[in-house]
């Protein structure tokens, strides 16, 4: 039996409707560019985000990619400066802190969550040297000017570790939370949602995320207002009057349409969530049956003791095996969707060659990209389904 490792198709009638009539109100009126549309999904994320709605300032933008230029941009990121990251990501991580002209410092991730390392982060930070203007320097005199974890796949880092040692270090910290709108956090101060812990954050709405916009789309958040008016600038090519440029910005405006598709689906995010909670767990269910937990890692949970109900959203179904050529051929051979996330480090990726990195150099990230294989999760998949797709795995590694 075909199973898809994504349907959109099976989001419901419902969710369909309310797309449909978004799209047609923003048609109707033709206000394309920004405008009321773009506020109000602004203002109801915001609301959805904080209980406090002044405490977190959300700024729609064309895709995460460019919300996440976007804020380093703002943040004055560029030529001299360093930002640290993880190898084992999407692409758009590195991308940016390349394209703005600052140096990429890789740190390693942790085995279990295939998230930053706090100890490695530490390590790193304690190699390099502070200069007289007060900053660390990488090894090529670089100033270390940011830290961006990630919240891989639906689950949220160590964030409080992470943000201990970058206060310890004196380096800001920018989230990465493409992959984790709605995930929870128990915060020292309480319950936070992912995205609106740290300074500044972004969110990717490519059509595949939890919350998913009829095309690329994204968000950047940021907890203070002075830095929400700059990124409002900045996605409006530096412009507050027209034709009169503030900065040098960029066209990272997301289109009316996109906002308005999102705030219609917005209402429905934390019911897919929990769906996909649900399917983790029948798979859970599944592997121990099938008596597989000997040879098949399943995702971490790493703050399920929290007891919040959001502390894993399953963007991603990531599984680690050994012989994941041999269980891909047979999953194929079923016709059952499975992907891999992702097969080249960055350190390793062609483009980023002039960093000088070998094989070897994080090898958790490349032991990572050579094992995990991402399985269907998504809000409509059945539980005949999943069994379907252990049992193939099960043939696959018998």
């Amino acid at each position: 039996m075909p199973v898809p490792l994504f349907d959109l198709s099976r989001l419901g009638p419902q969710v369909d409707e309310a797309v449909r009539d978004a799209a047609l109100r923003v048609l109707g009126h033709r206000g394309y560019v920004l405008g009321a549309e773009v506020e109000a999904f602004e203002k109801d994320l915001e609301a959805y985000l904080a209980q406090n709605r002044e405490e977190c300032h959300a700024v729609g933008m064309s895709s995460g990619t460019d919300a996440q230029l976007a804020l380093l941009m703002a943040l004055g990121i560029g030529h001299g400066d360093a930002v640290i990251s993880t190898p084992y990501t999407f692409f758009a991580t590195a991308g940016c802190i390349h394209r703005t002209g600052a140096e990429i410092l890789f740190c390693d991730i942790n085995p279990s969550t295939f998230m930053m390392d706090p100890e490695s982060l530490r390590s790193l930070l304690a190699s390099l040297q502070r200069g007289s203007d007060g900053f660390l320097h990488s090894p090529k005199g670089n100033r270390v000017r940011l830290i961006v974890p990630i919240h891989l796949f639906g689950a949220i880092c160590d964030l409080e570790k992470i943000m201990a040692i970058s206060a310890e270090f004196g380096v800001e910290v920018l989230e990465d939370a493409a992959q984790i709108l709605g995930g929870e956090y128990l915060w020292k101060q309480g319950t936070k949602k992912a995205g609106i812990i740290a300074p500044t954050s972004y969110v990717s709405f490519y059509p595949s995320k939890n919350l998913g916009a009829a095309g690329d789309a994204g968000v950047a958040l940021c907890l203070d207002a002075e830095m929400a008016e700059n990124l409002r600038r900045i996605r409006n090519h530096g412009m507050e009057q027209r034709y009169y440029h503030k900065v040098v910005g960029g066209n990272f405006r997301i289109d009316a349409i996109q906002a308005a598709v999102l705030r219609a689906k917005l209402p429905f995010l934390d019911g897919w969530n929990a769906t996909r909670r649900a399917n983790a767990a029948e798979y859970r269910a599944a592997f121990t049956a099938a008596g597989l937990l000997d040879r098949v890692t399943l995702p971490a949970e790493p703050h399920l003791s929290s007891g919040l109900t959001n502390h894993h959203i399953y963007h991603q179904y990531v599984i680690r095996v050994k012989d994941r050529g041999a269980v891909m051929a047979r999953l194929t051979e079923k016709k059952i969707g499975c992907a891999i996330y992702y097969p080249v480090p960055l350190h390793l990726q062609e483009c980023f060659a002039y960093l000088g990195h070998k094989s070897g150099d994080f090898p958790v990230s490349e032991l990572a990209a050579k094992e995990s294989l991402a399985l269907p999760i998504f809000p409509g998949l059945r539980q005949d389904e999943i069994g379907e797709v252990v049992a193939g795995i099960r043939e696959s590694i018998a």
